[in-house]
């Protein structure tokens, strides 16, 4: 039987000899990443050389934009920047796994080189980060793009795949009904929207800070998730610069954000 291995993970000894067993002396196709942060892919280089698999994915980790001057990238060191697919993987390949089909679908948002991985003719879909489980994606530029991210969801739900399993908490499953993965990403959409409407009403009001966002926004949130709230509403600001319903006047120490 032929296999394939999707987002290894990190690189433990203990989880290494985990994998191993697992894979049971199969023929390993290729270890698959749907993106390059290294809780999915530090041990994939490993991996690849005890097994003899080749590792596919969708390119050298890179940012969604280039940096601006003495812009910091806050996800730097969760990235392998020096990992290289043996495969470069795009959007709308498939290849044959023993009797099954699988699609690489693009779903840059959460990184530039993030990837899903469809069964071709079952409703399962490998989400990665873009879709998860037990939370709401973080997207934090440069790193990320919540426009790409915006697509990305547009893209997915348009397609048959119903039941997720995400990198990160529990499957999203087909419930019948019509509640499934689709509809649950459809549901953080609109999520995600609202969270844009609450930016422009308190722009509307003055010129804020983003610290002054995250305060409105996220009033109860601790110190260590402020952090990840403060990424969050940037990427919002920032995508709703380039559709022009925000200025931002960035400053070397402050940053200020007004109305269009």
């Amino acid at each position: 039987q032929e296999i394939v291995i999707i987002d290894p993970g990190p690189d433990i000894d203990d989880h290494f000899e985990a994998l191993i067993r697992a894979a049971n002396g199969r023929d390993v196709l290729a270890i698959l990443l749907t993106h390059t942060h290294k809780d999915h892919c530090a041990i994939a280089r490993r991996l690849g050389e005890k097994l003899g698999a080749p590792i596919w994915f969708g390119g050298q980790h890179r940012l969604s934009r280039k940096k601006r001057m003495f812009e910091a990238n806050l996800l730097h060191k969760a990235c392998d920047w020096d990992l290289r697919p043996d495969k470069n993987l795009e959007n709308g390949e498939s290849f044959k796994v023993d009797d099954l089909i699988i699609e690489t679908i693009g779903t840059p948002g959460h990184c530039a080189n993030h990837l899903s991985f469809g069964i071709r003719g079952q409703k399962f879909l490998f989400s990665g980060d873009h879709v998860m489980g037990w939370n709401s994606t973080l997207v934090a530029t440069p790193d990320g793009s919540l426009a790409d991210y915006f697509n990305s969801m547009d893209r997915l739900i348009a397609q048959s795949w119903s039941h997720y399993l995400p990198g990160h908490g529990d499957e999203i499953a087909d419930l019948g009904q019509g509640k499934n993965a689709k509809t649950f990403t459809a549901d953080l959409r609109r999520h995600r929207q609202t969270r844009n409407t609450q930016i422009l009403e308190l722009v509307s009001k003055g010129p804020v800070k983003p610290a002054e966002i995250v305060k409105s926004i996220y009033p109860d949130a601790s110190a260590k998730i402020r952090i990840a709230a403060m990424m969050t509403v940037m990427a919002h600001v920032e995508y709703l610069e380039q559709k022009e319903k925000l200025i931002v006047k960035r400053g070397l120490f402050t940053t200020k954000i007004m109305t269009g």
